[in-house]
């Protein structure tokens, strides 16, 4: 259960992953984008997953009703703003929120600079509104190439200030870290810090180029490095955080069920382990189902969910205890 005396803190939260159903349909209507039903409670069932999916690439397939949304730049703002008005909802504290510009921009041919600067300014107007701290996180999605993604840091470096961390997600199988190196050189130089899509899809040779090539701090997801003791002491011994999201890591079959999910094993080896939502809206999920429901059927004791919740506030990129907290 969550404890009410440290701060609830989402590390792992994909913006274009948790745009309300009713907003997507209701943008879709209002662009004449076409919609599969006419009632919006019919509506969900397309951007939820009902169960298990064969695998990352096809969990991705429900973006493609959101981001098929986003036909203007006022869409991207509102998506932004009501993200935060979400979190204050479920009592949360801190927000690392990550987007993809380029991603959000490929559906109706919007600039991916002009998406940044929308998002930035929503997402910033929602955390005044509410309360809620945020750390906005800008992502490459690999899934594109290194081309695409050297064009998508140039539209995340215009509002640099703004942006506290550099992403890499998407298709981990078939885009490596290696062919990344120069953007997360780039972020460094930019002042920013580093966080890195890993050992999901892929395995723990995945995780060793994030740390090794993209000097990576933190790691999301990281469930592979299960399968590497060398791994696991180097995460231990270098402080490196896991962001981990138990139902979506079930969801795309990365663990075959929270009974048998790897994040018992790896906190009792030491590892640094904080909980994230990942895509609330698409899982029908949100953090406190994650702390409450998924981290005990994990078979994880009151003692750890509370470590979690903790390690949380270490691993943060930009929250402020001395703030005071949002609930």
């Amino acid at each position: 259960m969550i404890s009410p005396d440290l701060p609830l803190i989402d590390l792992h939260r994909h913006l274009e992953g948790n745009v309300r159903p009713s907003t997507v349909f209701d943008l879709r209507r209002k662009h004449g984008i076409p919609l599969p039903v006419a009632d919006p409670e019919d509506f969900r069932a397309y951007v939820q997953v009902a169960g298990p999916q064969p695998g990352l690439l096809a969990f991705f397939e429900k973006f493609d009703w959101i981001t098929g949304s986003l036909a203007d730049y006022d869409a991207c703002y509102r998506i932004a703003y009501e993200n935060l008005e979400d979190a204050r909802a479920e009592g949360i504290d801190y927000l690392e929120l990550r987007f993809s510009p380029g991603f959000m921009a490929r559906a109706h041919g919007l600039d991916p600079s002009a998406v940044t600067k929308a998002v930035v300014a929503g997402a910033e107007a929602g955390s005044r509104d509410t309360g809620v701290q945020l750390g906005l996180i800008g992502i490459i999605s690999r899934t594109f190439g290194p081309d695409a993604g050297r064009l998508e840091l140039e539209a995340l470096l215009t509002q640099r200030e703004h942006i506290v961390a550099l992403d890499l997600a998407g298709d981990e199988i078939h885009f490596p870290a290696e062919l990344f190196v120069d953007h997360f050189r780039r972020a460094r130089d930019a002042g920013w810090h580093t966080t890195v899509h890993a050992g999901e899809a892929a395995g723990p040779e995945s995780m060793w180029q994030a740390l090794r090539l993209l000097s990576a701090e933190r790691i999301g997801h990281g469930i592979a490095a299960i399968s590497d003791p060398g791994l696991i002491a180097y995460l231990v011994d270098h402080r490196i955080g896991l962001e981990m999201s138990l139902t979506s890591n079930i969801q795309i079959s990365a663990a075959p069920s929270y009974a048998h999910h790897p994040i018992r094993s790896l906190l009792e080896a030491g590892v640094l382990i904080a909980l994230g939502s990942d895509d609330p809206a698409i899982s029908g999920i949100d953090l406190r189902h994650e702390y409450n429901v998924a981290a005990p059927a994990a078979g994880l004791s009151p003692e750890q969910i509370r470590q979690l919740q903790a390690n949380a506030v270490e691993m943060a990129f930009r929250f402020k205890l001395d703030e005071g907290l949002g609930k």
